[in-house]
């Protein structure tokens, strides 16, 4: 293999070597606890979620817009699904595809205020977050909403196969479509045109406005999703479920960027990164740090993503 091959492939599985590597490093560490079965079906069924979410970040992003309001698409569809369940005992048939439509809804909220008003997403879609944020307060009354039917919950964490919770399946299913998306559509096509240049893309045919806002609706719609499981997994709703998912989203995205495809945002460097940060807390956490290396550890992660994936976008541009 030629040299520059290998430091490619490297640089492709590099993170999924270092994941490996906390993997020994932890269960050297404690075997008893860390390398058991049933702590990895936890680490896997528990970050189902957060997987959804990440891959909802990624396709705005693989487009060039941000996304800030999907953490709180998630608790707004959360706390509605809750409610129209738990309180106004609606039949789940109705009740989980209207938390699809609503987060549909809140991405073409999204995707037209930042393409009519040429807006930066990144500041519409905080604003709108935090609006949203304070309607889950206000239909709540900023409490937590429990009940949910023990048919969601039978169906998001109470299934389990392999002794992994069936949300990890949905997870990776979902992975498996944007995967196949990106890599054998247009539309997947042409989301990758327009994150590249959109005056390019229009100057190729891509109707680059109309590949945005789908990508919002698209987020949305990952968002409200996010959402039903959430309220599965738990059981409740609370007013601040989703918040915490932004930043450890974002990391994983970007940090997913830097390997599989080095460059690109790809659902499956997005799943890989997703378990290597929390393979990282759950270590730490058996090791006995406290709660704070949490934060220390995303937040460093996110810079240092950010960072390596200028470094691999700039090579490329410089076709080095």
């Amino acid at each position: 293999m030629h040299k520059s091959d290998l430091s490619y492939q490297l640089e492709r599985f590099g993170l999924v070597i270092v994941w490996l590597a906390f993997i020994a490093l932890f269960g050297a560490l404690r075997p008893d606890t860390f390398l058991t079965w049933s702590n990895f079906s936890t680490i896997f069924g528990s970050e189902a979620v957060l997987v959804i979410v990440t891959l909802g970040l990624m396709i705005p992003l693989t487009a060039g817009d941000f996304d800030l309001s999907i953490a709180q698409i998630v608790t707004l569809v959360s706390m509605t699904v809750a409610i129209l369940d738990a309180r106004m005992d609606l039949p789940l048939a109705l009740v989980l595809p209207l938390g699809l439509a609503l987060g549909a809804l809140i991405g073409l909220i999204n995707g037209a205020i930042t393409l009519y008003f040429r807006v930066h997403s990144l500041i519409v879609t905080l604003g709108v977050g935090t609006f949203l944020h304070g309607i889950t307060l206000w239909i709540g009354n900023s409490q937590t909403i429990s009940g949910v039917s023990p048919i969601l919950m039978e169906w998001v964490i109470i299934q389990r196969v392999l002794g992994v919770p069936i949300a990890f399946y949905y997870a990776i299913g979902l992975a498996i479509l944007i995967w196949y998306m990106l890599s054998y559509t247009a539309f997947g096509q042409q989301l990758l045109f327009t994150g590249r240049g959109r005056e390019v893309g229009r100057l190729t045919g891509v109707a680059v406005d109309r590949v945005r806002l789908v990508a919002f609706v698209l987020s949305g719609v990952l968002g409200a999703f996010a959402g039903i499981l959430y309220t599965g997994t738990t059981g409740s709703a609370n007013p601040s479920s989703g918040t915490f998912l932004l930043l450890p989203a974002f990391a994983a995205a970007f940090l997913g960027s830097t390997c599989i495809r080095p460059g690109r945002f790809n659902p499956w460097g997005s799943v890989i990164a997703v378990y290597f940060l929390v393979t990282g807390i759950n270590g730490l956490s058996v090791l006995g740090f406290r709660t704070f290396v949490q934060d220390l550890f995303y937040g460093g992660a996110l810079v240092l993503a950010v960072m390596i994936s200028q470094l691999v976008s700039g090579r490329k541009d410089r076709g080095l």
